[in-house]
C-alpha cells in the first residue's frame, strides 16, 4: 500500500512513461541502453514531416512539474460513512472528494483513465489578489532532486526554493498547472473535451501549455466571456471579460450542435405538432447569389407572375446573357419550389410596396433531396457555435452571483462561475451516462449545473468534484455563516440546490445525491511503523489496520484496482471473519485470520461454481507470518487442483 508506493516513487524518473511507450511500439530503436533517433525518423518519414526546428514553453521547474505528475500519491481515500449511507446518497454515482486535486487525479486515474467525457476547471488566475501561491511540496533534498532530474544542484536549489517560499510567479503557476493538465489529459476519453476558464494574467501562458499537453491542433476554440457590463468610473479601460479555452483529447471530439431557437421562431400553422414554430426571414430570391439560368424562372401564384428581383424587363435581359456573376435568381430549383409549395413551405406576402415570396424556416422540419426526389426530414434545428457566444450577459459574473445567492447566500464565495456557462459546456459535449470532472470545484457550480441539466434534459450524466479543504478567511461572510473550509461550502451548496431542484421539478427522480470522500496523508508515526515492519514477524501489526480503518483501506484499493469510488462490493462473513469480494478480487484486510476461516474459504472455492476471485489481495500488516503462509498453502491446493484455477497473491504493505 503506502510503503510499496514510497519504494516505487524512489525509482521514478522524468520521462519513464514516455520511454516505456517507445519501447512498446518501437523496440528496434533501443539497443544496449541507447535510443536510435535516426531509426525512429526512418519509421516516421513517409507518414509525417519530422522537423529539426521548433519552439517550446520554457519555465523554471518544468521538469520538476513533469516529475510530480509521474509520482504516485501516498494519500488514502477515507469514505464519509455517515453521509454516504444516507438514503439519498447510498446509491448515488456522483462523487465529491475533499483533498488536494493533484492527489485526487492520481487516484482517479487508476479507475477512470480514458473515461471522463468532459472536464471543466476554473483554476486560480494568478492575479495577485486571488491568493494563489505554489503549495505542492514533496520534501526532496537538493541532492535527490538533482539526481532525479539530471540537473545541477544549483538548478535543483532554485526549483526547491520556488516550491518552499509559496511563490506566485508565472513559473510557479505553470509548475502548478502542468502536472494537473497532464493527468487530466489521461483521464479524458478519446472523444473527450476540457474547458478551462482564465483571464489575461495567464491566458497566453496557458495557451502555450495546453498546446504542449493536448496538441496545438486540438484547440477547439478560445471564447471571450463577459464578466460584467460596467467598470469603475475611474478606469480608463474596464476589464470586462475573461476567456474559456476548449481543447479536445484527440482529433475526433464528440460534440453536439446546439439547438437553434432564436426569437424569430414565433409563427404557428397547422403543422405545428410535427414541425414546431416557423419564421419568415428569407425571401426566395436574392441578388447576391452566384447567378444560374436554371434558377432564373417565372413563378405563377394566385394568378400573378413573379420574377427574381420583381422585374420582368430585367428577367428578359438576364435571359439574353446580360447578367453579373452574382445576380437575381431564386434560391430553389423548379422541382424544389413545387415540392415546397405542395407541402406548405411557401408564403406569399403582400404589402403596400408589393408582393414577395418567402420560405418558411421551421424549427424541426427540413426539405432534403434524396435518391427518389425531395422529402421532409424531421429533427431539431441546430446552429454553429460562435466564439462570441459567451459575450451574452447571461454568462456574466452577475448571474453567477445570483446563482449562489439562491442557495448558500450572497458574499459567501468569491470568483464563482455562472450555471449558464457550465450548461453551455454540457450542451456541447455530454449525453446519457457521461462523466463530468471539475477538480477546482470551489462553490460547487459544476455539481449544481449537472443536476439541473439532467433535470431539464432527462439525461443521467454524473459528476466528480474535487476541492482542497482550504480554510476560509477570518471574519468573512463564509466564516460568519459557520463554514470552516471551502469544500464545506461546495457540499452545502449542492445539498441546498437539491432541495430547490426537488421543489422546481417534482417529477424528476434522477440522481440528486453524492458520495463524499476525503484524502488523508499517513502520519509520520504510521510511516515509521511501516518502515520498521518485518514481513517474517510472528505477529502482524493490528495498529496499522486500526490507524487507517478497514473502510479506508478497502476504498483505496478498490480505486487502485479499477473499480472506482461507487462499486457494489460484497462483504463475505465466513466464520465471523469479514472478507470483501469484488469481481476478480478478494480482499483480506482484517487481522486474526483463523484456520477455520481459511478452511471455509477453501470449501467456498470448491463448492460454489460462481465464486472464483482470481486475485487475493492481502493487507500484509494484518496477518502474522503463519496466517499468511497458511492462506497461501491452502489456496495453492485449489490453484493446482482439478479445476486448475488461476489465483494470484498480492500482498500490499
Amino acid at each position: 500500500m503506502i510503503k510499496d508506493i514510497i519504494d516505487a516513487n524512489n525509482n521514478v524518473t522524468v520521462g519513464a512513461k514516455e520511454i516505456e511507450i517507445l519501447k512498446e511500439h518501437f523496440p528496434a530503436c533501443f539497443r544496449n541502453g541507447s535510443f536510435d533517433i535516426e531509426r525512429l525518423k526512418e519509421y516516421l518519414k513517409d507518414k509525417i514531416h519530422v522537423t529539426e526546428e521548433g519552439y517550446e514553453l520554457r519555465f523554471l521547474g518544468k521538469n520538476y512539474a513533469r516529475l510530480l505528475a509521474s509520482l504516485d500519491t501516498t494519500t488514502v481515500i477515507v469514505p464519509d460513512a455517515e453521509h454516504n449511507n444516507l438514503p439519498e446518497n447510498k446509491d448515488s454515482k456522483n462523487i465529491y472528494i475533499s483533498g488536494d486535486n493533484l492527489d485526487a487525479l492520481k487516484h482517479l486515474l487508476k479507475s477512470y483513465a480514458g473515461s471522463i467525457k468532459c472536464i471543466y476547471i476554473d483554476p486560480p488566475y494568478n492575479t495577485g489578489s486571488d491568493d494563489f501561491v505554489y503549495t505542492d511540496s514533496f520534501n526532496f533534498t537538493v541532492e535527490e532532486l538533482a539526481s532525479k532530474l539530471s540537473i545541477s544542484e544549483e538548478q535543483a536549489s532554485r526549483v526547491l526554493d520556488l516550491t518552499r517560499r509559496g511563490s506566485a510567479t508565472h513559473s510557479a503557476w505553470l509548475m502548478f498547472m502542468l502536472p494537473r493538465l497532464l493527468l487530466a489529459r489521461d483521464l479524458l476519453s478519446k472523444d473527450g473535451v476540457i474547458f478551462i476558464s482564465i483571464d489575461d494574467n495567464e491566458q497566453s501562458n496557458l495557451k502555450l501549455l495546453c498546446d504542449e499537453v493536448f496538441g496545438e491542433e486540438n484547440l477547439i476554440g478560445s471564447f471571450p466571456r463577459i464578466t460584467k457590463r460596467g467598470g469603475k468610473s475611474s478606469d480608463v479601460i474596464a476589464q470586462n471579460h475573461d476567456y474559456l479555452f476548449i481543447y479536445s483529447k484527440g482529433a475526433a471530439p464528440l460534440l453536439y450542435p446546439l439547438e437553434h431557437n432564436d426569437a424569430g421562431f414565433k409563427y404557428k400553422d397547422s403543422h405545428f405538432e410535427q414541425r414546431g414554430y416557423y419564421k419568415l426571414n428569407q425571401t426566395l430570391d436574392y441578388d447576391s447569389l452566384q447567378y444560374s439560368s436554371s434558377l432564373d424562372y417565372p413563378i405563377i401564384m394566385d394568378g400573378e407572375t413573379f420574377y427574381p428581383g420583381g422585374s420582368e424587363e430585367d428577367y428578359i435581359d438576364r435571359q439574353k446573357g446580360n447578367h453579373n456573376r452574382a445576380d437575381w435568381c431564386w434560391r430553389w430549383s423548379k422541382d424544389k419550389f413545387k415540392f415546397g409549395l405542395d407541402n406548405d413551405f411557401i408564403v406569399l406576402k403582400r404589402t403596400r410596396n408589393g408582393s414577395r415570396i418567402y420560405t418558411k424556416t421551421y424549427q424541426k422540419a427540413f426539405i432534403e433531396d434524396g435518391d427518389k426526389g425531395y422529402f421532409i426530414d424531421y429533427g431539431d434545428r441546430t446552429k454553429s457555435v460562435s466564439t462570441l457566444e459567451l459575450t451574452e450577459n447571461i454568462y456574466s459574473n452577475d448571474n453567477a452571483t445570483k446563482d449562489v445567492a439562491q442557495t448558500i447566500g450572497k458574499k459567501i464565495f468569491d470568483y464563482t462561475k455562472p450555471i449558464s456557462l457550465i450548461m453551455f459546456a454540457l450542451d456541447l459535449c455530454v449525453r446519457n451516462d457521461d462523466i463530468v470532472l471539475d477538480f477546482f470545484s470551489g462553490s460547487g457550480t459544476t455539481g449544481e449545473s449537472v443536476m439541473r441539466w439532467n433535470a431539464e434534459t432527462r439525461n443521467t450524466v454524473r459528476y466528480i468534484l474535487v476541492q482542497i479543504p482550504e480554510q476560509v478567511k477570518e471574519n468573512t461572510s463564509a466564516q460568519k455563516a459557520g463554514y470552516k473550509t471551502i469544500d464545506e461550502i461546495g457540499q452545502a451548496r449542492i445539498k441546498l440546490a437539491v432541495n430547490k431542484l426537488r421543489k422546481e421539478n417534482p417529477m424528476f427522480h434522477g440522481d440528486l445525491g453524492f458520495k463524499h470522500f476525503t484524502l488523508q496523508e499517513p502520519t509520520n508515526q504510521s510511516i515509521e511503523k511501516m518502515e520498521r515492519f518485518e514481513p517474517q514477524t510472528m505477529f502482524g501489526d493490528k495498529t496499522l489496520v486500526d490507524e487507517f480503518g478497514v473502510p479506508t483501506i478497502l476504498t483505496t484499493w478498490l480505486v487502485r484496482d479499477g473499480y472506482g469510488l461507487t462499486p457494489d462490493v460484497k462483504t463475505l462473513n465466513i466464520e465471523g471473519y469479514e472478507l470483501y469480494y469484488m469481481d476478480k478480487h478478494l480482499y483480506v484486510i482484517n487481522p486474526h485470520l483463523s484456520n477455520a476461516v481459511v478452511a471455509s474459504l477453501l470449501d467456498r472455492y470448491q463448492s460454489d461454481a460462481g465464486f472464483n476471485p482470481q486475485n487475493i489481495v492481502i493487507y500484509g500488516y494484518a496477518l502474522s507470518w503463519g496466517e499468511l503462509q497458511g492462506l497461501k498453502d491452502s489456496l495453492r491446493v485449489i490453484r493446482d487442483g482439478e479445476k486448475n484455477m488461476r489465483i494470484n497473491f498480492d500482498i500490499r504493505y
